[in-house]
């Protein structure tokens, strides 16, 4: 398999997931005619989103911002039926966001991504540049201090243990101790302080729990991030395939059907 085809498609297809980021963009507010920017788009399922809430009225916008062109390519295909709105796809990473994006616009929406973000506050800068005055930034992400409940511990841990085992029983590998953004994980009241740090002012934030199943943890197992995150320096295919089969055995293990994690979900607004 090519990094091409190690994508969140799978695991983006769980309700709960649909549901969490769902629950993101309806607490941003939107209204019909208003331009939007999402953020990391990926293969487009959160674009859908905000174009069924900005769709409508004359001078709708949904702006599909994505570092990937492959996954650019395939949000395309996604959303070529799409009416209601102007749906525009523009290659770029969120440190360039004002740049490829020229035009102020009433939100940017950056859905389970800003943990991969090295430069955050060279982020929040360009998205401060990217909004209206007054404008909305809403982002969410399990990858935070504290989106791994206490009653989850023992489930990640054996995870990790069952997989860097097989590793290095079937392949003979082992991790590397590489510092991945994923992997330096801030708290919710840093990123609060981040955001009022940079001009914003926190409007809204909670913490959703979901139930995870076993299909979606192995789905999670065949994302190119994910598996860089947990085992790093790992070829992607043998750290997919290693991950999965722990992941089946731990959840055997401890007689379980799902095992819960945290998003934090926030909204603020450009001062």
């Amino acid at each position: 398999m090519t990094t091409e085809q190690f994508t969140l498609e799978k695991f983006a297809r769980h309700p709960f997931y649909q549901e969490v980021n769902r629950r993101l963009v309806k607490l941003v507010s939107l209204r019909p005619g208003q331009r939007v920017v999402d953020l990391g788009a990926g293969t487009g399922a959160v674009t859908r989103l905000l174009v069924e809430e900005v769709a409508g009225c004359r001078g709708a916008e949904v702006i599909a911002v994505e570092p990937s062109t492959s996954a650019l390519e395939v949000a395309r295909r996604n959303l070529a039926q799409v009416s209601g709105a102007v749906v525009r796809f523009v290659q770029g990473g969120a440190e360039r966001l004002s740049q490829v994006v020229k035009r102020p616009v009433d939100a940017v929406v950056f859905c389970n991504a800003i943990h991969l973000v090295r430069e955050k506050t060279r982020v929040l800068q360009e998205v401060y540049r990217t909004l209206k005055d007054g404008g909305s930034f809403a982002f969410n992400t399990s990858f935070y201090q504290g989106a791994e409940p206490p009653e989850a511990h023992q489930f990640y841990r054996r995870w990790l243990i069952k997989a860097m085992r097989h590793l290095k029983t079937r392949y003979g590998l082992t991790p590397g101790d590489a510092r991945t953004p994923a992997r330096e994980r801030l708290s919710e009241e840093e990123y609060l302080a981040l955001l009022e740090a940079n001009g914003f002012r926190v409007h809204h934030r909670e913490i959703v729990r979901v139930e995870m199943p076993l299909e979606s943890f192995e789905d999670i197992s065949e994302y190119s991030l994910w598996i860089e995150g947990v085992l790093p320096g790992v070829p992607l295919e043998a750290g997919s395939v290693a991950l999965k089969e722990a992941v089946r055995e731990t959840f055997a293990e401890l007689g379980i059907k799902s095992s819960p994690r945290n998003w934090l979900l926030v909204v603020a607004r450009r001062a």
